[in-house]
């Protein structure tokens, strides 16, 4: 699908929560399911290293009435760059590793198609380790759980697949699920001038890495909704597959749907 035939959702004000040092952190409110519901705003968001928060953007974040994270990065990023400053402002904190290893630079990437990889890297976590992303899922449905964010370290690709089954199985509309995965290209290219300004020898790893690491590409999202339907019939059958109760889709969607 070409981006032009995205519907704009990045022009709300409201979707991009404006910080500092992270860089990737949306509401995903606004977004209409195909029996005609919308998600809510200021419920359910989703981000990059929080980590990274200064005190400003804590601040910031502490309006948002934050009362679950979600950490889906592995367990040496947490061990090298540390977690969402819990300690500052009290949150239930969920480590879910949906991978274990991070990707690791090839020369041969660069000549690659950003789409046929992501869709690649994508279908391997879902092949990997199903059963974690079921359980980051499950974090997010439980009663008082919101209102929540889910994060890794760039808010891309392990976030991203994250999100396209929260949204999916809700029955939001796959050109809303692509849109908003989209929108994280603007997110890396915000990562890229702050971390040129603020911190050189990690835009320097960042820009010397292979650019599909950064890409950000509808085509290769709509390819995983086809794949998972096409498979399962659905993503709502997907998740259920995996392990996640109806019921707590259920009380997600009563909790982030309204009419």
């Amino acid at each position: 699908m070409s981006p032009h035939a995205l519907p704009d959702v990045g022009s709300d004000p409201r979707r991009l929560v404006p910080l500092d040092a992270v860089h990737n952190f949306r509401d995903l409110g606004g977004y209409p399911t195909h029996d005609g519901r919308t998600t809510r705003w200021r419920v359910l968001f989703r981000a990059d290293g929080l980590y990274r928060l200064t005190r400003a953007d804590l601040d910031r974040v502490r309006e948002l009435g934050l009362r679950t994270v979600v950490d889906l990065r592995t367990h040496g990023e947490l061990a090298d760059r540390g977690t969402f400053p819990h300690q500052h402002h009290p949150v239930d904190f969920h480590h879910v590793p949906v991978i274990d290893e991070t990707w690791s630079p090839d020369d041969g990437l660069h000549e690659v198609d950003a789409a046929d990889f992501l869709e690649a890297a994508y279908r391997s976590m879902l092949d990997g380790t199903p059963e974690r992303f079921a359980d980051a899922f499950v974090r997010l449905c439980a009663a008082d759980a919101l209102p929540a964010v889910f994060h890794c370290a760039a808010g891309k690709d392990r976030t991203g697949v994250l999100a396209m089954l929260v949204l999916g199985s809700l029955g939001v509309q796959r050109e809303f699920i692509a849109a908003d995965y989209a929108l994280t290209e603007a997110g890396m290219q915000r990562m890229r001038e702050w971390s040129l300004r603020e911190f050189p020898d990690l835009h320097e790893r960042i820009t010397a890495t292979p650019a599909v690491f950064s890409a950000a590409v509808p085509e290769a999202m709509m390819r995983m909704i086809d794949h998972v339907e096409g498979e399962y019939g659905s993503i709502r059958a997907y998740v259920r597959s995996i392990g996640v109760p109806d019921a707590a889709v259920d009380r997600l969607a009563a909790a982030l749907l309204e009419e």
